[in-house]
Protein backbone atom coordinates (compact mmCIF):
# COMPACT_ATOMS: atom_id res chain seq x y z
CA UNK A 1 0.00 0.00 0.00
CA UNK A 2 1.38 3.03 -1.02
CA UNK A 3 1.51 5.95 2.03
CA UNK A 4 -1.04 8.56 2.10
CA UNK A 5 1.28 11.74 1.82
CA UNK A 6 4.92 11.25 1.08
CA UNK A 7 7.42 14.37 1.80
CA UNK A 8 10.48 15.19 0.06
CA UNK A 9 13.39 15.90 2.30
CA UNK A 10 16.79 17.14 0.87
CA UNK A 11 19.54 15.53 3.90
CA UNK A 12 22.61 17.47 4.15
CA UNK A 13 24.70 15.41 6.55
CA UNK A 14 27.63 17.99 5.77
CA UNK A 15 30.69 17.46 8.27
CA UNK A 16 32.07 15.68 11.40
CA UNK A 17 29.38 14.16 13.52
CA UNK A 18 26.87 15.59 11.37
CA UNK A 19 26.92 12.43 9.32
CA UNK A 20 26.45 10.18 11.93
CA UNK A 21 23.44 11.77 13.40
CA UNK A 22 21.95 12.62 10.31
CA UNK A 23 22.15 9.11 10.02
CA UNK A 24 20.48 8.37 13.01
CA UNK A 25 17.64 10.80 12.90
CA UNK A 26 16.90 9.30 9.46
CA UNK A 27 16.69 6.20 10.53
CA UNK A 28 13.87 7.25 13.34
CA UNK A 29 12.08 8.66 11.07
CA UNK A 30 12.29 5.96 8.37
CA UNK A 31 11.14 3.67 11.31
CA UNK A 32 8.05 5.89 12.26
CA UNK A 33 7.23 5.80 8.50
CA UNK A 34 7.20 2.44 8.66
CA UNK A 35 4.78 2.16 11.38
CA UNK A 36 2.24 4.50 10.48
CA UNK A 37 -0.09 2.23 8.52
CA UNK A 38 0.70 3.88 5.24
CA UNK A 39 -0.26 7.74 6.34
CA UNK A 40 3.11 8.76 5.24
CA UNK A 41 6.62 8.18 3.68
CA UNK A 42 9.92 10.01 3.49
CA UNK A 43 11.73 10.48 0.02
CA UNK A 44 15.01 11.31 0.74
CA UNK A 45 18.24 13.13 -1.58
CA UNK A 46 21.20 13.19 0.04
CA UNK A 47 23.69 16.43 -0.93
CA UNK A 48 27.72 16.33 -0.56
CA UNK A 49 28.30 19.69 0.69
CA UNK A 50 30.43 20.06 3.20
CA UNK A 51 34.08 20.71 4.11
CA UNK A 52 35.04 17.47 2.13
CA UNK A 53 33.39 18.99 -1.10
CA UNK A 54 34.75 22.40 -0.35
CA UNK A 55 38.83 20.60 -1.02
CA UNK A 56 37.55 19.22 -4.21
CA UNK A 57 35.82 22.45 -5.54
CA UNK A 58 37.00 25.28 -3.50
CA UNK A 59 33.56 25.67 -2.55
CA UNK A 60 31.25 24.51 0.28
CA UNK A 61 27.87 23.69 -2.09
CA UNK A 62 27.32 23.69 -5.29
CA UNK A 63 27.01 27.15 -7.76
CA UNK A 64 23.39 26.06 -8.14
CA UNK A 65 22.38 24.19 -4.63
CA UNK A 66 19.96 26.80 -4.05
CA UNK A 67 17.66 26.25 -6.79
CA UNK A 68 18.20 22.37 -6.10
CA UNK A 69 16.84 22.89 -2.59
CA UNK A 70 14.20 25.23 -3.27
CA UNK A 71 11.35 22.90 -4.37
CA UNK A 72 11.85 20.07 -0.80
CA UNK A 73 9.23 20.04 1.82
CA UNK A 74 12.20 20.35 3.89
CA UNK A 75 16.25 20.45 4.59
CA UNK A 76 18.01 17.90 7.63
CA UNK A 77 21.04 19.17 8.04
CA UNK A 78 23.78 18.02 9.72
CA UNK A 79 27.08 20.19 11.09
CA UNK A 80 28.91 21.92 9.59
CA UNK A 81 33.19 22.91 9.47
CA UNK A 82 36.26 21.25 9.84
CA UNK A 83 40.25 22.33 9.90
CA UNK A 84 40.91 22.80 5.96
CA UNK A 85 37.97 25.52 6.24
CA UNK A 86 37.84 28.53 8.33
CA UNK A 87 35.15 28.68 10.66
CA UNK A 88 33.60 31.89 8.44
CA UNK A 89 33.82 30.60 5.09
CA UNK A 90 32.50 26.71 6.43
CA UNK A 91 29.35 28.78 8.41
CA UNK A 92 28.36 31.47 5.45
CA UNK A 93 29.56 28.91 2.86
CA UNK A 94 26.67 26.18 3.53
CA UNK A 95 24.74 27.13 6.65
CA UNK A 96 23.89 30.77 6.59
CA UNK A 97 23.89 30.38 2.86
CA UNK A 98 20.79 28.81 2.96
CA UNK A 99 19.16 30.28 6.07
CA UNK A 100 19.63 34.05 4.73
CA UNK A 101 18.70 33.04 0.89
CA UNK A 102 15.35 31.19 2.14
CA UNK A 103 14.75 33.40 4.15
CA UNK A 104 14.54 31.13 7.34
CA UNK A 105 13.77 34.12 9.81
CA UNK A 106 12.40 31.92 12.85
CA UNK A 107 15.04 29.75 14.86
CA UNK A 108 13.39 27.79 17.41
CA UNK A 109 15.52 26.16 20.45
CA UNK A 110 13.70 24.31 22.79
CA UNK A 111 15.19 23.91 26.52
CA UNK A 112 14.81 20.22 27.18
CA UNK A 113 15.34 18.22 30.24
CA UNK A 114 15.36 14.70 30.30
CA UNK A 115 14.71 11.79 32.32
CA UNK A 116 18.19 9.30 33.32
CA UNK A 117 20.27 13.00 32.30
CA UNK A 118 21.67 14.84 35.43
CA UNK A 119 22.02 19.10 34.66
CA UNK A 120 24.24 20.51 35.95
CA UNK A 121 21.32 23.28 37.10
CA UNK A 122 20.30 21.86 41.09
CA UNK A 123 17.02 23.25 40.31
CA UNK A 124 16.43 21.03 37.69
CA UNK A 125 16.19 18.10 40.19
CA UNK A 126 13.32 19.24 41.51
CA UNK A 127 11.40 22.25 39.49
CA UNK A 128 9.87 21.19 36.67
CA UNK A 129 11.63 23.37 33.71
CA UNK A 130 10.74 24.08 29.97
CA UNK A 131 11.50 26.92 28.20
CA UNK A 132 12.00 27.63 24.20
CA UNK A 133 14.21 30.26 22.97
CA UNK A 134 12.83 32.14 20.00
CA UNK A 135 16.05 33.40 17.71
CA UNK A 136 15.72 36.05 14.88
CA UNK A 137 17.40 34.35 12.36
CA UNK A 138 17.69 36.83 9.39
CA UNK A 139 19.48 40.32 10.81
CA UNK A 140 20.71 41.42 13.12
CA UNK A 141 24.67 40.69 14.79
CA UNK A 142 25.06 37.96 11.79
CA UNK A 143 23.60 40.21 8.53
CA UNK A 144 27.26 39.96 7.35
CA UNK A 145 27.44 44.01 6.42
CA UNK A 146 30.66 45.37 7.03
CA UNK A 147 33.91 45.31 5.77
CA UNK A 148 38.10 44.80 5.87
CA UNK A 149 40.27 47.88 5.22
CA UNK A 150 43.29 50.09 5.39
CA UNK A 151 45.44 46.69 5.50
CA UNK A 152 47.93 49.09 3.14
CA UNK A 153 48.50 51.08 6.38
CA UNK A 154 50.53 47.92 7.24
CA UNK A 155 50.60 45.55 10.12
CA UNK A 156 48.12 46.63 13.02
CA UNK A 157 46.09 49.24 11.00
CA UNK A 158 44.00 47.66 9.80
CA UNK A 159 40.51 48.24 10.53
CA UNK A 160 37.25 45.83 10.32
CA UNK A 161 33.79 46.85 10.93
CA UNK A 162 30.73 44.56 11.49
CA UNK A 163 27.38 45.87 11.29
CA UNK A 164 24.45 44.80 13.41
CA UNK A 165 21.18 45.11 11.38
CA UNK A 166 17.84 45.88 12.71
CA UNK A 167 14.83 46.66 10.93
CA UNK A 168 10.82 47.18 12.47
CA UNK A 169 9.60 44.64 10.22
CA UNK A 170 12.89 41.74 11.32
CA UNK A 171 12.13 42.70 14.98
CA UNK A 172 8.25 42.52 14.44
CA UNK A 173 7.71 39.32 12.87
CA UNK A 174 10.21 37.67 15.35
CA UNK A 175 8.07 39.01 18.18
CA UNK A 176 4.53 37.96 17.25
CA UNK A 177 5.85 34.28 15.88
CA UNK A 178 6.72 34.55 19.80
CA UNK A 179 3.47 35.91 21.20
CA UNK A 180 1.76 33.46 19.03
CA UNK A 181 4.02 30.80 20.26
CA UNK A 182 3.30 31.68 23.92
CA UNK A 183 -0.06 31.51 23.92
CA UNK A 184 0.04 27.75 22.69
CA UNK A 185 2.05 26.75 26.18
CA UNK A 186 0.90 26.25 29.48
CA UNK A 187 2.63 29.65 30.79
CA UNK A 188 1.99 32.07 28.06
CA UNK A 189 4.80 34.68 28.45
CA UNK A 190 7.56 36.52 26.26
CA UNK A 191 10.63 37.71 28.09
CA UNK A 192 12.44 39.68 25.26
CA UNK A 193 16.20 40.08 25.83
CA UNK A 194 17.80 43.55 24.77
CA UNK A 195 21.02 45.50 25.62
CA UNK A 196 19.48 48.70 24.56
CA UNK A 197 21.36 50.29 27.69
CA UNK A 198 24.48 50.17 25.22
CA UNK A 199 23.32 49.68 22.08
CA UNK A 200 21.33 52.70 22.22
CA UNK A 201 20.07 52.34 17.85
CA UNK A 202 19.53 48.96 17.33
CA UNK A 203 18.36 47.86 21.10
CA UNK A 204 16.35 50.77 21.41
CA UNK A 205 14.53 50.00 18.11
CA UNK A 206 13.58 45.85 19.49
CA UNK A 207 12.48 47.03 22.74
CA UNK A 208 10.02 49.70 21.39
CA UNK A 209 9.09 47.49 18.62
CA UNK A 210 8.57 44.68 21.53
CA UNK A 211 6.44 47.24 23.62
CA UNK A 212 4.36 48.24 20.73
CA UNK A 213 3.70 44.41 19.85
CA UNK A 214 2.31 43.02 22.90
CA UNK A 215 -0.28 45.55 23.17
CA UNK A 216 -1.97 42.96 20.68
CA UNK A 217 -1.67 39.97 23.18
CA UNK A 218 -2.89 41.24 26.36
CA UNK A 219 -3.18 37.61 27.87
CA UNK A 220 0.24 37.31 27.27
CA UNK A 221 2.79 38.47 30.67
CA UNK A 222 6.23 39.84 29.17
CA UNK A 223 9.21 41.25 30.78
CA UNK A 224 11.97 42.99 29.00
CA UNK A 225 15.72 41.47 30.27
CA UNK A 226 19.06 42.91 29.55
CA UNK A 227 21.60 40.03 28.00
CA UNK A 228 23.48 39.86 30.88
CA UNK A 229 21.10 39.62 33.56
CA UNK A 230 19.17 36.97 31.53
CA UNK A 231 22.23 34.99 31.38
CA UNK A 232 22.24 35.11 35.73
CA UNK A 233 18.27 34.18 35.49
CA UNK A 234 18.81 31.24 33.30
CA UNK A 235 20.52 29.37 36.27
CA UNK A 236 18.93 31.36 39.10
CA UNK A 237 15.73 31.43 38.15
CA UNK A 238 14.93 29.34 35.06
CA UNK A 239 11.26 28.45 36.73
CA UNK A 240 10.25 32.47 35.55
CA UNK A 241 10.40 31.38 31.71
CA UNK A 242 8.88 29.93 29.00
CA UNK A 243 9.21 31.81 25.70
CA UNK A 244 12.28 33.88 25.22
CA UNK A 245 12.68 36.12 22.38
CA UNK A 246 16.35 37.49 21.14
CA UNK A 247 18.72 38.98 18.37
CA UNK A 248 20.11 36.72 16.28
CA UNK A 249 23.78 36.35 18.44
CA UNK A 250 22.22 36.70 21.85
CA UNK A 251 19.73 34.04 21.13
CA UNK A 252 22.52 31.78 19.57
CA UNK A 253 24.64 32.22 23.09
CA UNK A 254 21.52 31.97 25.79
CA UNK A 255 20.35 28.60 23.62
CA UNK A 256 23.69 27.00 23.98
CA UNK A 257 23.70 27.93 27.63
CA UNK A 258 20.13 26.39 28.14
CA UNK A 259 21.24 23.51 26.23
CA UNK A 260 24.18 23.16 28.81
CA UNK A 261 21.91 23.73 31.76
CA UNK A 262 19.56 20.61 30.27
CA UNK A 263 22.98 18.70 30.24
CA UNK A 264 24.66 18.83 27.09
CA UNK A 265 24.79 20.75 23.48
CA UNK A 266 24.02 16.91 21.99
CA UNK A 267 20.67 17.44 23.74
CA UNK A 268 19.91 20.73 21.51
CA UNK A 269 17.51 20.50 18.68
CA UNK A 270 16.37 23.63 16.46
CA UNK A 271 14.56 24.37 13.73
CA UNK A 272 15.32 27.29 11.08
CA UNK A 273 11.61 28.39 9.41
CA UNK A 274 10.42 30.23 7.03
CA UNK A 275 7.09 30.46 8.05
CA UNK A 276 5.33 31.88 5.39
CA UNK A 277 6.70 28.64 3.47
CA UNK A 278 8.20 30.01 0.65
CA UNK A 279 11.07 28.24 0.67
CA UNK A 280 11.97 24.97 2.45
CA UNK A 281 12.45 24.96 6.42
CA UNK A 282 15.54 23.85 7.67
CA UNK A 283 15.93 21.21 10.76
CA UNK A 284 19.17 20.44 12.59
CA UNK A 285 21.10 19.85 16.05
CA UNK A 286 22.91 22.35 17.51
CA UNK A 287 26.12 20.62 18.23
CA UNK A 288 28.99 21.41 15.96
CA UNK A 289 30.54 18.87 13.59
CA UNK A 290 32.70 18.07 16.92
CA UNK A 291 35.89 17.15 15.34
CA UNK A 292 37.38 15.33 18.36
CA UNK A 293 34.93 12.47 18.48
CA UNK A 294 34.00 12.36 14.73
CA UNK A 295 33.57 8.68 13.25
CA UNK A 296 33.87 6.60 16.54
CA UNK A 297 30.16 6.11 17.14
CA UNK A 298 29.99 7.98 20.23
CA UNK A 299 28.08 11.38 19.45
CA UNK A 300 24.65 12.39 20.83
CA UNK A 301 21.87 12.12 18.23
CA UNK A 302 19.17 13.40 20.37
CA UNK A 303 19.91 16.55 18.85
CA UNK A 304 19.31 15.35 15.40
CA UNK A 305 16.04 13.19 16.58
CA UNK A 306 14.69 16.15 18.55
CA UNK A 307 15.20 18.07 15.45
CA UNK A 308 13.32 15.62 13.08
CA UNK A 309 10.56 15.94 15.63
CA UNK A 310 10.10 19.65 14.70
CA UNK A 311 9.91 18.51 11.45
CA UNK A 312 7.31 16.37 12.01
CA UNK A 313 5.22 19.18 13.66
CA UNK A 314 6.44 21.51 10.98
CA UNK A 315 4.60 18.91 8.00
CA UNK A 316 1.38 19.13 10.79
CA UNK A 317 1.99 15.50 11.90
CA UNK A 318 1.67 16.86 15.60
CA UNK A 319 1.04 13.73 17.14
CA UNK A 320 3.91 11.81 15.36
CA UNK A 321 5.89 14.57 16.92
CA UNK A 322 5.01 13.77 20.21
CA UNK A 323 5.72 10.14 19.61
CA UNK A 324 9.35 10.79 18.66
CA UNK A 325 9.68 13.10 21.94
CA UNK A 326 8.24 10.14 24.30
CA UNK A 327 10.62 7.84 22.43
CA UNK A 328 13.50 9.95 23.91
CA UNK A 329 12.24 9.94 26.64
CA UNK A 330 12.05 6.31 27.50
CA UNK A 331 15.32 6.12 26.29
CA UNK A 332 17.40 8.50 28.41
CA UNK A 333 15.14 7.32 31.40
CA UNK A 334 16.10 3.91 30.63
CA UNK A 335 19.37 4.62 30.86
CA UNK A 336 20.58 5.01 27.31
CA UNK A 337 22.87 7.66 27.38
CA UNK A 338 26.19 8.80 25.32
CA UNK A 339 29.41 9.78 27.26
CA UNK A 340 28.38 13.63 27.20
CA UNK A 341 25.34 12.92 29.32
CA UNK A 342 27.43 10.35 31.49
CA UNK A 343 26.81 7.14 29.87
CA UNK A 344 28.64 4.47 28.00
CA UNK A 345 26.33 3.73 24.87
CA UNK A 346 26.72 4.70 21.47
CA UNK A 347 25.16 6.72 18.73
CA UNK A 348 23.69 3.05 17.44
CA UNK A 349 22.76 2.15 21.14
CA UNK A 350 20.55 5.20 21.63
CA UNK A 351 19.10 5.15 18.24
CA UNK A 352 17.72 1.62 18.93
CA UNK A 353 16.64 1.95 21.83
CA UNK A 354 14.64 5.29 20.77
CA UNK A 355 13.63 3.09 17.74
CA UNK A 356 12.32 0.43 19.94
CA UNK A 357 10.25 2.64 22.45
CA UNK A 358 8.60 4.23 19.42
CA UNK A 359 7.15 1.01 17.48
CA UNK A 360 6.32 -0.20 20.94
CA UNK A 361 3.94 2.71 20.68
CA UNK A 362 0.61 2.76 19.29
CA UNK A 363 0.42 4.30 15.88
CA UNK A 364 -1.91 6.87 14.75
CA UNK A 365 -4.64 5.86 12.54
Amino acid sequence: MGANQTFSIASIPADGVGKEVVAAGRRVLDALAEHSNGKFAFDWTEFPWGSEYYARTGQMMDPKGLEALKDFDAIYFGAVGWENVPDHISLWGLRLNITQNFDQWANIRPVKFLPGVQSPLRKADNTELDWVVVRENSEGEYAGLGGRNLSGRGPGNEVALQTALFTEKGCERIMRFAFDLARTRTVKKVSSVTKSNAQQYGMVLWDEVFNRVALDYPDVQTESVLVDAMSAKFILKPEDLSVVVASNLNADILSDLGSALAGSLGLAASANLNPERRFPSMFEPVHGSAPDIAGQGISNPIGAIASAALMLDHFGLHEEARRVEAAIEAATGSGHLTRDVGGQATTQDVTEAIVKALTLAPAAV
